[in-house]
């Protein structure tokens, strides 16, 4: 569920600080979108068109997360992000004319380390951007594109910055999955919604630095792709959300929306071994914190309980470093989690609003 820290963009880009007026949800996009397009049940997606940009959305993003080990079992967490805003809802224009604004996020995560950068771009002037087809997404050095014909099947990512980098190949022989009603993920009770689908099938290799150290690494990796208007009510006030690589073949999607009043909404998706999905709502979940730790003055539940009884799944996750804090201009929690109970296996999980 990546409205994730693309909302958060919209406060960067209004200049304002961390005072969002309660009308207007969390980082202000339960705020009207009336020009922008809307989200819709029954989109046919198309691609490789759908991996570029989308006029008249304003805000999408093309997020990747992926859990590394190296030779001798050490593990790690590397995220590369990507966020489009669109400033009106008109077709984009050419050179300095463009409406769009581009920013980028990068982090490394180890048992003992995170870092974590950001960049910012205006769109027109070729300093960011993503073409669908080859694919490239870009920000100014900071890379993630198709070395081939197939656009999402074998790529590079790439980014680096104080005290960490990373330069890894990305392969999938999996199918993109759509999440929700295929490709229809809805985020609240009141219809808000996003287009979304995901490459969960990823199998990321190289070399990662951290600290002045070098490692060579390998493990799975999940694309999430997501495109959206107004995905937020005013009522919501943060969420927390998880990306999972099973030990079976399996993989799940899940994310809690908290609101202010009322209980959180929650749902996701259960992706077999071949790629077939079923989406989960509510009553088949329960997401419950367990331990937390206080990182950066906030209490964070840094520990989670996963039960999914039609699924057999019953698991605890447990972040690999609980002091996984992206602190950049807007600061929030990110790192890889580990795995235990019924099925091991290892992921992603973000926590924003605390």
């Amino acid at each position: 569920m990546k409205i994730r820290l693309a909302v958060l963009l919209l406060m960067v880009l209004s200049g304002c600080d961390n005072s969002v007026p309660v009308e207007k949800g969390f980082a202000g996009l339960g705020g009207s979108a009336a020009a922008f397009s809307t989200v819709v049940p029954g989109r046919v997606f198309s691609f490789p068109a759908d991996h570029g940009p989308h006029d008249g959305f304003r805000i999408e993003w093309w997020y990747v997360t992926a859990n590394l080990k190296d030779d001798q079992g050490r593990e790690f967490g590397v995220q590369w992000t990507l966020f489009r805003s669109a400033l009106n809802a008109g077709p984009t224009a050419a050179g300095w004319a463009s409406q769009v604004i581009w920013l980028g996020h990068a982090a490394v995560t180890s048992a003992t380390a995170h870092h974590a950068a950001e960049r910012y771009a205006r769109g027109g002037v070729g300093q960011a951007g993503v073409s669908p087809a080859p694919f490239s997404a870009w920000i100014d050095d900071w890379r993630f594109s198709s070395q081939g014909p197939d656009t999402l099947t074998d790529l590079q990512l790439s980014a680096q910055d104080k005290g960490f980098s990373y330069q890894l190949r990305l392969t999938s022989t999996g199918p993109l999955v759509r999440q929700g009603d295929q490709g229809f993920s809805q985020k609240s009770e009141q219809g808000q919604a996003s287009y979304y689908y995901s490459q969960p099938f990823f199998q990321a290799s190289g070399t990662l630095q951290i600290d002045g150290k070098r490692y060579q690494v390998s493990g799975p990796a999940w694309l999430d792709r997501e495109w959206s208007s107004q995905p937020l009510t005013a009522n919501q006030t943060g969420w927390d959300w998880f990306s999972l690589h099973l030990d079976s073949g399996e993989h799940v999607m899940l994310y809690r929306m908290r609101q202010r009043d009322g209980d959180p909404y929650v749902t996701g998706t259960w992706i077999d071994a071949q790629g077939r999905t079923q989406p989960l709502h509510a009553s088949d979940i329960s997401l419950t914190p367990q331990d937390s730790a206080t990182v950066a003055g906030r209490s964070m539940p840094v520990r989670w309980s996963v039960r999914i009884p039609g699924k057999n799944l019953d698991i605890s996750l447990t972040a690999l470093n609980p002091e996984a804090w992206m602190d950049l201009r807007i600061p929030y929690w990110e790192g890889p989690v580990r795995l235990s109970g019924s099925q091991g296996g290892q992921g992603y999980l973000e926590m924003t609003g605390y």
